[in-house]
């Protein structure tokens, strides 16, 4: 997948077949849009384009009340668009000029004379433009007009597989991580770096890693305790993980998120990690004392050991 930083940046390909939107999560129902694009280019002997903004454009149009929790950091999203089979990304800038741009223009200028569309493939209920003024019915005046085709994907499709980012986002805040990761297809991670913590957890037999996500608006789940994995020196390792700011130690209301992973003693200080989460397990509680804590980690890592070792038996 060849990837461009700025629309004036891309290369022109042979009969350019375009998809156009955030598609944070690249989950099921975005993979239905990519599925279509990806025929349809080699239907017609094209390629397939996706461009896609950053920041999200709720943090440019929006920056002191945006809420926006993303569910994949941009180079997250880059690996899952690149294993659906897109084979060019464009990344374009989003400011507050290119927020101004008419539908007109995002048509004539972009998708016609810097992108030379051959066919434009989009989801249903699809805006662009500014104040997201452009619709399908305005691309299908615009089509005949400026010599491109335009495809909407049926309502019917993709209600089909009842799938969104706000449903993904709103299960992962409620805890339902087997449901959100049904809907992506794929296991919800978080990916951060290995900090220093206070080293209580090893006083008690249970050493974490502590993690600090990279991206500021990425999403983070429910507080808890969760069955996750990760993939060390192309091992798979399970563990157990717990969000949330740790009441039985501490006064300190930030989130933190701690990993313990079983049967592993690495030194990972400063290293890049990707966390799955596989289930969530129960919510935080606040403790009489350390030794209440250790009992029930105790607990927790029998059952959540178990629950692991069948599913890496299936």
């Amino acid at each position: 997948m060849k990837i461009y930083n700025n629309i004036s940046s891309f290369n022109q390909v042979d009969k350019p077949i375009v998809t156009t939107g955030t598609f944070d999560g690249v989950h099921f129902g975005h993979r239905k849009i990519i599925d279509r694009l990806n025929q349809t280019a080699q239907k017609f002997g094209g390629e397939s384009v996706l461009l896609t903004f950053s920041p999200h454009p709720r943090m440019v149009l929006f920056p002191d009340d945006h809420g926006v929790q993303l569910l994949n950091t941009m180079e997250e999203k880059i690996h899952l668009l690149e294993n659906a089979g897109i084979q060019h990304l464009i990344i374009q800038p989003f400011t507050k000029d290119f927020s101004r741009t008419s539908s007109v223009s995002f048509v004539r200028d972009i998708i016609v004379n810097q992108l030379n569309t051959y066919k434009l493939v989009i989801g249903y209920n699809h805006h662009f433009g500014r104040n997201r003024e452009g619709s399908f019915e305005h691309l299908k005046e615009f089509a005949p007009l400026y010599g491109f085709e335009v495809e909407e994907i049926p309502v019917q499709l993709l209600d089909d597989v009842g799938v969104s980012s706000t449903k993904i986002r709103r299960a992962l805040l409620n805890g339902n991580v087997q449901q959100a990761n049904d809907y992506l297809g794929y296991n919800y991670s978080l990916n951060g770096t290995v900090v220093q913590g206070r080293k209580i957890g090893r006083t008690i037999g249970f050493p974490t890693l502590n993690i600090e996500v990279k991206e500021a608006n990425k999403l983070i789940p429910k507080n808890g305790v969760y069955a996750v994995q990760m993939m060390h020196a192309d091992k798979l390792i399970y563990g157990m993980m717990n969000i949330g700011n740790n009441p039985t130690i501490s006064n300190d209301t930030s989130i933190k998120i701690e990993v313990h992973l079983f049967d592993f003693n690495y030194d990972l200080y400063n290293c890049d990690v990707e966390i799955q989460l596989l289930s969530f397990f129960r919510d935080e509680i606040q403790f009489n004392n350390l030794e209440e804590l250790k009992t029930q980690l105790d607990q927790d890592k029998f059952h959540i050991k178990n629950l692991t070792q069948k599913n890496s038996a299936l």
